[in-house]
């Protein structure tokens, strides 16, 4: 496993491009220099010694020890050894409404953005929990099976768009059932899962799978995203139309979403922009027992800087020993002259 303990200073390294930049200027403004004199091709017969290629050299050599000691500062580290860890926490996985009606603007900027940002926020709180992520539509994938690594998460959530989902409704059913099969095979309380959606549901039933999560053990929650009074979905050529060229407007059931909470021991939130209610839904599970989660992380780790603070030391004094101008005493060494 490689990773780097200080990846701060590989900001650093955007200073070479400024570095070529500035020397690209010097080398035109040093040439312009030289015109003044007259043509360029004789000023630099009149200083034979002399040598653009070398300053060139030096200069990329300059380059390459400055990026190898910012790479060393970056402390670059292979994990050695798998270490198990034991903590206490809760199974999370949040099933997240993917359909073109979640990009109504009702919640701004829309309200698929506006769940992204909450779950990203929630992550943040994380500790010694998992999570695992559902995206639904008219079906139901596993975009992120359970995990502790919430850096991974938080990329996941990024890219979630409703593409994903080919097959367009709200199958709230099938989230929660895939949501159900998500939770590892070891945990067998503290099990936690989030619907978001506005509850627009024409699939399956959503209140049968609620119950049967129930006697499995798990606790649903549902966020209901939107405006009851409904909005329409934007489009890249003005607003959805349905097949008689009517606007379609979305709206927000709550009737539905109350009831999957209810049916699965939880509870229902109304999300605003202002109040998302995933804080408010993590301080309840905050509340539960906690089980124990065994999870595998590298540890060990071996330092890798030295070397590339040697190879930038070794750079360093290459470029000391080679001089600007043309050394006299080579250049009249000849291996190639006859005899």
């Amino acid at each position: 496993m490689f990773r780097f303990a200080e990846p701060v200073y590989l900001y650093l390294l955007f200073v070479i491009p400024i570095l070529v930049v500035l020397y690209y200027f010097y080398a035109r403004m040093r040439r312009k220099n030289m015109e003044k004199y007259g043509q360029h091709s004789i000023v630099i017969m009149l200083a034979p010694n002399v040598s653009t290629k070398r300053m060139m050299l030096k200069f990329i050599l300059l380059c390459l020890a400055y990026a190898f000691l910012v790479l060393s500062l970056s402390r670059p580290q292979f994990g050695s050894k798998i270490k198990e860890v034991k903590t206490n926490g809760v199974e999370i996985v949040v099933a997240l409404d993917v359909s073109n009606s979640m990009l109504a603007d009702d919640l701004k900027p829309d309200r698929l953005s506006t769940a992204k940002l909450a779950l990203s926020r929630l992550v943040d709180r994380l500790r010694d929990d998992r999570l695992g992520l559902v995206v639904f539509a008219g079906d139901a994938y596993t975009q992120l099976p359970i995990t502790s690594d919430f850096v991974s998460a938080k990329m996941f959530f990024s890219s979630i768009n409703p593409n994903l989902v080919p097959q367009q409704g709200t199958a709230l059913g099938k989230a929660i059932e895939l949501g159900v099969k998500s939770f590892s095979s070891t945990s067998k309380n503290s099990r936690v899962l989030i619907v978001i959606s506005d509850g627009e549901n024409h699939e399956d039933d959503p209140i049968a799978a609620a119950e049967l999560a129930k006697k499995e053990g798990i606790r649903i929650y549902t966020v209901g995203v939107g405006q009851p009074q409904g909005s329409p979905i934007p489009t890249n050529s003005g607003y959805l139309k349905d097949k008689d060229g009517n606007i379609v407007i979305t709206r927000l059931d709550e009737q539905t979403l109350q009831k999957v909470a209810e049916a699965a021991g939880g509870k229902y939130i109304h999300a605003t922009s202002a109040n998302f209610g995933l804080s408010s839904i993590l301080d309840d599970v905050r509340k539960m027992d906690k089980m124990e989660l065994k999870s595998y992380v590298y540890e060990d780790y071996d330092e890798q800087f030295q070397l590339l603070l040697l190879a930038s030391l070794l750079i360093l004094l290459l470029d000391s020993i080679i001089v600007q101008t043309k050394n006299i005493w080579l250049s009249k060494i000849d291996i190639f002259k006859s005899k």
